[in-house]
């Protein structure tokens, strides 16, 4: 059993729920201030960036359960360690949903009905997009997202620099789509908080693991036809 590496997917997931969500639950409409969505996709593409140079050597840095699959379609990670992998990843992302519910109810006023970044579609989405809308998003940009990470961490491709591609592909996703969903590509980041909303976030949550994963799966045959050696 491999518990450094799940630990170091349970710091990262960790990690990219307390910043990501951290930036939109905090930050994101500080009176003055706010960073806003640019701010946000912002913080998200930084979680993935930092924490796949901090211990992405120890676990290859998945930090998310649908690349985890994605990683498995496309041959590079053993079935045998997916479930650990994304146990690993759910936990560290409610374990951060759980730090970030210490503090934002510090504030006078805090109210889990605002949403605390969970992932919608219809009335819950940002932008009232439809459950369809919502789908087609999480697919399509988890698909792009795995071709990014299959691509960047290919041996052919430039070495070093993966986790900046990564990053700053999860940047792009979330300048996309954070009206549309607010953002998943990752159901441990959903999970992660939705549990803490209850209610609609939880009956909604099935979309935030079934797109990504179902993307992620596509990317990673779509991968395998243009990148495969010939």
């Amino acid at each position: 059993m491999n518990t450094k590496a799940y630990g170091a997917e349970f710091l990262g997931t960790f990690w990219l729920v307390l910043g990501g969500c951290g930036s939109a639950v905090l930050a994101a409409a500080f009176p003055g201030v706010g960073i806003g969505l640019h701010g946000v996709s912002l913080a998200f593409g930084l979680t993935v960036l930092t924490m796949a140079y901090a211990v992405g050597h120890i676990s290859g840095g998945h930090f998310n359960p649908a690349v985890s699959v994605g990683l498995w379609a496309g041959g590079r990670f053993p079935a045998g360690q997916l479930l650990p992998y994304i146990v690993s990843q759910v936990l560290g992302g409610l374990a951060a949903g759980g730090v970030l519910y210490l503090i934002a109810s510090g504030k006078a006023g805090f109210d889990l009905a605002g949403g605390f970044a969970s992932n919608g579609f219809g009335e819950h989405s940002p932008g009232q997009y439809s459950m369809v809308a919502a789908l087609v998003t999480e697919v399509v940009m988890t698909a792009f997202f795995l071709i990014i990470i299959l691509g960047a961490t290919d041996g052919r491709a430039p070495a070093g620099f993966a986790p900046i591609a990564i990053g700053l592909a999860l940047t792009l996703i979330h300048l996309i789509s954070i009206p549309v969903t607010n953002t998943s590509v990752n159901p441990a980041r959903s999970t992660g908080v939705a549990l803490y909303v209850g209610g609609w976030a939880i009956e909604q949550l099935w979309l935030f693991w079934v797109a990504p994963i179902v993307g992620a799966l596509l990317g990673a045959g779509a991968y395998r036809v243009v990148g495969s050696k010939d």
